[in-house]
């Protein structure tokens, strides 16, 4: 098996491939976006502007929560009004709001004054979809790595906002494995789902991409395990995990690999 890397690596992508060479796996860095000529591979981990320029040559299929999951699930996980609408829509907004793509970087996350302040129509198409969302602070903040529905991997990476990693905490997977039990039909099997504190209460942060995101503290080969899955050979996906095969977007601007 090949495991595909972009051209620019984090700590923690280099860390996910040295654990695949330890598996057994070969690892491959491709120099730009290009696909060689008779180049095979079975994963990848990477951004997703790599991933749409690689991932349909290679016959790889990421698979990512759906653009809507986060403002579809029940208050009760997410503690804050959370809707999902065209940018175009948002510049309406005369109110703060924290504002983001549902599953890339291409609308810079932010807590925005009001909707003027957004990427106009001439820098983006006015029906790009957007998440907004109450402005909330989270007091802790962990990653999940999910994989088959549960808590396969995790471990804190923030608190009041800045960096800090540590072990993940019993409550964090506790409610983890809450939300998969009464939730968990609506992810594909692997997947990074953010949890954290605010005011005391446990919310949902956001989901994202396995093979697209960072592991912080979490167990570099468990959290392989669901990278393997959330991208592998499009031939290979589950009938549940077809339809959360990510739609190569529209010309992307080449990024470092992890989220």
């Amino acid at each position: 098996m090949t495991l595909l890397m972009p051209p620019r690596l984090t700590a923690s992508a280099t860390s996910l491939g040295e654990a695949a060479r330890q598996r057994g796996l070969r690892v491959v860095q491709l120099p730009t976006f290009d696909v060689p000529s008779g180049l095979r591979a079975d994963h990848l981990h990477a951004g997703p502007s790599f991933a749409d320029a690689v991932a349909p040559r290679l016959g790889i299929a990421p698979l990512e929560a759906p653009l809507g999951w986060l403002a579809d699930l029940p208050r009760a996980f997410t503690q804050r009004e959370i809707v999902i609408m065209s940018i175009e829509e948002t510049y309406a907004l005369r109110r703060p709001a924290f504002i983001k793509s549902p599953n890339d970087k291409s609308i810079r996350a932010l807590v925005y004054p009001d909707g003027s302040r957004l990427p106009g129509p001439d820098a983006v198409d006015p029906q790009t979809p957007v998440l907004v969302s109450d402005v909330v602070t989270f007091d802790a903040e962990y990653r999940l790595h999910i994989l088959e529905k549960t808590v396969h991997a995790g471990s804190q990476y923030a608190e009041n906002g800045q960096l800090k990693l540590g072990p993940l905490s019993t409550s964090a997977s506790r409610f983890g494995a809450d939300l998969l039990a009464e939730c968990g039909h609506t992810l594909p099997t692997a997947i990074v789902v953010d949890v954290g504190t605010t005011d005391g209460r446990w919310a949902v942060i956001e989901a994202n991409a396995a093979w697209a995101s960072g592991h912080y503290a979490a167990n570099t080969d468990r959290v392989l395990d669901v990278v393997l899955r959330a991208a592998g050979p499009a031939a290979d996906v589950a009938a549940h995990d077809r339809p959360f095969i990510r739609a190569p977007g529209p010309s992307a601007t080449p990024s470092a690999g992890d989220t």
